[in-house]
């Protein structure tokens, strides 16, 4: 039997794919801009020539920045970051939503612990009371202020609770009969089960880590210790800082401040931008299961 949309249906179809496609659109061009410009001259960028594709192709931006020590060092305390980060986000966000799916019968106190960690997705103590503890507790330009205040995403935490709030009860039931206790059902059926859920909250914070830059211009007192993205802050704000790069280009025709720091800014997006089609695949599925339940 054939079935024959409506026009409105076709109509609605060809509106939707067309803001769809313009908004994908919109999204790519600042990096295949920002592409062009890395590997573009110093003439072509300054005069506003290049747009989609390079003018006078040329690598030596690249090679100016593979030679910055500065730049691979922050490259460095951002992959640290996530080693430490990302398992440390997933393991407590686990935990937490484990104990918070359970009912109340089962955790007479759920309710009251669900409300305190709600509490904290709307308030917090401040920028002040938040830098003051972290250097009381010695954390000052150390990795750990980096990863440490945020270490519980709560978010993560109602993504996953509602996802194991899904899993039929039967299963855990039959578990605790074979003597397993609340750990081995977690690692052998919750998570198991929940694969889709973890993978986005892995992409999510590693996303998170990766461009946050505002905690390493705070918790960081040595430029040598900024991750990635307070590092090409600096580059932008910081006359200081740009005017050194500059004086450390001046013997390369072909650099400028734009063609450098578009490169910079590339080869500090390759990364995530390779990672996240590995995790695409279960983003949607994620985010579906994961999603609030009556």
């Amino acid at each position: 039997m054939h079935y024959r949309r409506s026009k409105s249906k076709v109509i609605f179809d060809i509106l939707n794919m067309s803001f769809l496609i313009g908004l994908s659109i919109a999204c790519i061009f600042p990096i295949i801009h920002v592409l062009a410009m890395s590997l573009s001259s110093k003439t072509a960028v300054d005069s506003g020539f290049v747009t989609l594709f390079p003018i006078d192709f040329t690598l030596d931006s690249y090679k100016f920045v593979i030679a910055k020590k500065e730049f691979f060092a922050a490259f460095l305390v951002t992959l640290k970051r996530l080693l430490l980060g990302v398992p440390l986000n997933l393991v407590l966000a686990i935990l937490s939503a484990y104990v918070l799916s359970k009912s109340n019968k089962e955790f007479p106190k759920r309710t009251v612990f669900a409300w305190i960690f709600m509490f904290t997705m709307l308030f917090s103590g401040g920028l002040i009371p938040t830098f003051v503890l972290i250097d009381q507790l010695d954390l000052i330009d150390k990795i750990w202020a980096l990863v440490l205040p945020g270490a519980v995403p709560v978010y993560y935490v109602v993504l996953l609770l509602n996802f194991f709030r899904g899993i039929p009860k039967d299963f855990e039931d039959a578990a605790f009969i074979d003597g397993a206790g609340h750990f081995r059902i977690l690692w052998s059926i919750f998570i198991p089960l929940s694969l889709p859920s973890i993978a986005t909250i892995t992409l999510f914070s590693m996303v998170d880590h990766w461009n946050a830059w505002f905690d390493g211009i705070i918790y960081m007192n040595r430029p040598e210790h900024y991750p990635i993205q307070s590092y090409l802050r600096t580059l932008f704000v910081d006359e200081d800082v740009l005017a050194k790069v500059m004086i450390d280009a001046q013997n390369l025709d072909n650099i400028s401040n734009r063609t450098q720091t578009a490169a910079q800014i590339f080869v500090a997006t390759v990364p995530i931008l390779l990672v996240y089609p590995l995790l695409q695949r279960y983003f949607v599925t994620g985010l579906t299961l994961g999603g609030i339940k009556e």
